[in-house]
């Protein structure tokens, strides 16, 4: 029995990390639900911002008959 001592940190490890799962896969429905679509990861005001301007620029090169 003496071998065992470390069996009794798994129960609240596990807690731990399913609660963490929880907690995530909440944001994820959460955000579906409210969007329509899951959230792109690493997507934030600063690429939104380069994504017009990238579009901005296409639209006025194809614009200008190139």
């Amino acid at each position: 029995m003496a071998k065992l001592f470390w069996l009794e940190a798994v129960l609240p490890l596990g807690i731990i990390a399913g609660m963490l799962c929880v907690m995530g896969n909440a944001q994820y429905y959460i955000h579906k639900a409210a969007h329509g679509r899951p959230k792109h990861v690493g997507n934030d005001v600063w690429d939104v911002a380069m994504d017009r301007r990238d579009k901005k620029i296409v639209e006025q090169y194809s614009a200008a008959g190139n």
